[in-house]
């Protein structure tokens, strides 16, 4: 059927074509030349006076999709010389030349030999050519042409970028714009009305409308859903010849979507939940959790929750689980099944993103109960309070004072017995002591608020019954200060003064620092020390803010005198009781210049405290070198004492210790050092040599041995020594506090007999011994005590 309207509407088109051309073809004759464009203005003057030969023409048109078996003629191309003789030749030149267009060379008519179709080509520029028959000359320049292609309503409306998909708010109002669809036409939209296009609706007219002439669609009613239908299918029809009869038309699908806006209100299933939990659950254990639902899509579903009645608020929270939007009920405080064993909370469930447009719907918010039901278990003590305790002391306070009592009981069972303790890595120096039963701390150390101003303590309380229930309380004990410590100077201060210094002169200001800290603060008084108050150089000023100036008293200060002055200063506090101390200022004086810029100072110190007349010092030199003398003197004594003892010593080998400053390489060392010496106790180097010689070379052994060996002329005998160093050796070794390191014993060993004997007045006395001791006077006078008591007796003697 689409066929038969496009054959009679070419057929149409073709009689509507020859009726234009008849009516004013040859009316329309353009009179051109083929140079024209170069000729100048003079040459287009010139023309009107000499008429020049030249191409005539109509203006070409071929209608497109033609269908006739015979070539269909388009025009003639004709030249003002040719008389008709047939003597001219007409050629053509140019696009589709000799295939799609010929030209008769007589008469210069020109036909299409094929179908052209206008939308691919809308015309075809060519060239004209009238040549001498038999020359083949150019008898006129070459022009050029144009063929146009005509139109007719050959293509349907299209829509290029179909099918497509839209989407519209619900309950959006009527003639809400939702998107635009265009329809192209290929048809010359310059000829006729083949490419006017109108739009109409052909399903789903109900609930969108489309704009004629544009395209837009709108929707058609205002209750659009989301929730009972979320999209809608329509079909768009586009029709070309404005819509008249025989227009041709091309439709597609648009899919609309319905976008989703908050106009549900959240909604719980139940009106009542309920959840059980122990009374001995830690804060923040979920108890349980309820959702509501909401009939909205993304973002509308977000809602959050909250407790709407107060005691609920106290003893749990609610938070919103972002991923399942569900309400977690957690513990807030522990729960107490002694109080309360079933609690009601009012759940409120809000949307977040709340439209201002929909309120009209009604509140966008729900409520339900949760109601928990609280379980007993058997609970540790509790205190009281039950945050802590605060406690005070005094830091002189005496061992075994009470610094205060802590008190806990049994939430199960009503008087029933506590025990207390400290626990010991919170007091580790054990300064405190509590009583297990009543709970009364007490003190067991001495306190001093400076070196800890506060004590924290950890108290324990558990169940007589069952020690396993255990609770823990913090105990902060606060140390309150007495007045223990004495103030004193910040700094050891120093100040320097000028040698023209002038009488007022403000030197120096001093604070002072009391590690006391008084309820009603601190307030110190300064006073120069008892020592210095009748000094003629400087004053002290209490400026009654808790510091002190110095100044000068007089004028005239030179450091060639004194260049040091040393001032001591009382400090007193406001107690109670009121503690003092004493701090030295350092005075320097120095060398100034003009403008009163230090230049120099010296560092000789003289204590102005202690006020010494000339005099005086005149007897402390005086003392001094008394002392100097009897220290010298003392030091010769010895000196000379010293000298003799070791000439009187020198006989006794035990005493002769042989020092080398030579360390060896150890006991397997044996090429260090002599060790014959160690080894041959008796080997003495004075007794090599001929028994026979003078004494002198005998001078260094003791007179017992020399006696022995100068009477029989036989070698000492040293067996007595060595089984008694050997002795001491063996003992030595088998001692283990000795140390495992060579070491060098001292014995005062004498022997078993020796030929003095025994100078013992008590021995001598007990005996009738008739040995004369009268040479005992004759030794001098340090014998002479010792000769009187051997002196022979006298009768008043005897008979006491």
């Amino acid at each position: 059927m689409a066929t038969c309207w496009r054959l009679g509407a070419c057929s149409l088109l073709v009689a509507l074509w020859l009726l234009h051309c008849c009516s004013c073809g040859w009316s329309e004759t353009t009179r051109t030349n083929g140079v024209a464009k170069d000729e100048t203005k003079e040459q287009e003057l010139m023309s009107h006076e000499r008429v020049k030969r030249g191409w005539v023409w109509n203006q070409f048109f071929v209608v497109e999709e033609y269908t006739g078996t015979e070539p269909l003629y388009v025009g003639k191309i004709h030249t003002d010389s040719d008389e008709g003789e047939g003597n001219i030749k007409y050629t053509i030149s140019g696009e589709g030349a000799g295939t799609i267009f010929i030209i008769d060379e007589l008469t210069g008519d020109i036909h299409a030999t094929e179908r052209l179709d206008r939308e691919e080509q809308s015309y075809y520029t060519l060239r004209a050519q009238a040549r001498d028959r038999l020359t083949n000359h150019l008898l006129e320049s070459e022009s050029e042409f144009v063929i146009k292609v005509q139109d007719i309503n050959d293509s349907e409306p299209k829509f290029l970028e179909g099918p497509y998909i839209g989407s519209v708010g619900e309950l959006s109002q009527i003639g809400t714009s939702v998107m635009k669809v265009t329809a192209s036409d290929a048809d010359d939209p310059t000829y006729g009305s083949s490419a006017r296009v109108v739009y109409s609706v052909l399903d789903g007219e109900r609930f969108f409308t489309v704009d004629r002439q544009t395209g837009l669609i709108r929707t058609a009613v205002a209750d659009l859903d989301r929730e009972k239908q979320d999209r809608y299918e329509l079909v768009v029809k586009a029709t070309d010849m404005a819509g008249q009869m025989g227009g041709l038309s091309g439709s597609t699908t648009v899919t609309i979507v319905i976008t989703d806006v908050n106009d549900n209100p959240p909604r719980f299933p139940q009106k009542m939940y309920q959840f059980s939990m122990s009374e001995g659950a830690a804060v923040g254990t979920p108890v349980g959790r309820v959702i509501a639902t909401d009939a909205d899509m993304g973002e509308n579903t977000d809602m959050s929750y909250l407790i709407k009645d107060e005691e609920g608020g106290e003893l749990f929270k609610v938070t919103t689980d972002s991923d399942t939007q569900e309400a977690i009920i957690t513990i807030k405080k522990a729960l107490d099944f002694e109080s309360k064993r079933t609690h009601n909370v009012v759940v409120e469930a809000v949307n977040k993103h709340v439209d201002p447009r929909f309120s009209e719907l009604g509140s966008f918010r729900d409520q339900t109960i949760v109601r928990v039901s609280v379980n007993d278990i058997d609970e540790p003590p509790v205190f009281h309070p039950a945050e802590g305790t605060i406690l005070e002391v005094q830091e002189d306070a005496r061992l075994g004072a009470l610094v205060g009592t802590v008190t806990a009981k049994d939430p199960d069972m009503e008087n029933a017995p506590v025990r207390y303790s400290i626990d010991q890595s919170t007091d580790q120096e054990q300064i405190f002591h509590i009583d297990p039963v009543s709970g009364a701390i007490t003190l067991g150390n001495i306190l001093d608020r400076e070196t800890a101003g506060w004590h924290n303590i950890t108290v324990m309380a558990v169940e007589a019954d069952n020690v396993s229930q255990i609770s823990h309380s913090s105990v902060s004990i606060r140390i309150l200060d007495v007045n223990d410590n004495p103030p004193e100077l910040a700094t050891p201060y120093e100040a320097s003064i000028c040698e023209d210094a002038k009488p007022g002169q403000l030197i120096h200001s001093i604070s002072v620092v009391d590690r006391d800290e008084p309820q009603l603060g601190h307030r110190y008084y300064f006073t120069l020390a008892p020592e210095a108050t009748n000094n003629r150089h400087f004053t002290l000023w209490d400026v009654k803010d808790n510091t002190a100036g110095i100044r000068t008293q007089r004028s005239g200060f030179n450091r060639h005198e004194q260049n040091v002055y040393l001032l001591p200063i009382l400090v007193v506090d406001s107690g109670p009781p009121a503690l003092s101390s004493t701090g030295t200022l350092t005075i320097h004086v120095c060398g100034c210049d003009p403008e009163g810029t230090i230049q120099s100072c010296n560092a000789t110190a003289y204590a102005i405290s202690t006020s010494l007349s000339p005099g005086a010092l005149i007897a402390l030199l005086v003392c001094m070198l008394i002392l100097i003398v009897l220290v010298l003197l003392i030091l010769t004594l010895k000196r000379h004492r010293k000298g003799q003892s070791m000439s009187e010593d020198e006989e006794d080998m035990r005493d002769n210790v042989i020092k080398y400053n030579d360390e060896g390489g150890g006991e397997q060392d044996t090429q260090a050092y002599d060790m014959s010496t160690l080894r041959n106790l008796f080997d003495f180097p004075e007794t090599k040599g001929s028994l026979s010689e003078s004494g002198p070379e005998l001078r260094t052994l003791p007179q017992w041995i020399q006696g022995r060996m100068s009477g029989d002329g036989e070698a000492a005998d040293f067996s007595l020594f060595k089984g008694y160093i050997r002795k001491k050796v063996e003992q030595t070794d088998g001692d283990l506090s000795v140390p495992p390191y060579d070491s060098f014993q001292t014995y005062a060993f004498e022997g078993n007999s020796s030929p003095a004997l025994s100078l013992s007045s008590i021995h001598t006395l007990s005996t009738t011994s008739d040995q004369d001791f009268s040479y005992l006077s004759d030794w001098g006078p340090r014998f002479r005590q010792l000769a009187g008591y051997y002196a022979p007796g006298h009768p008043e003697e005897d008979g006491s």
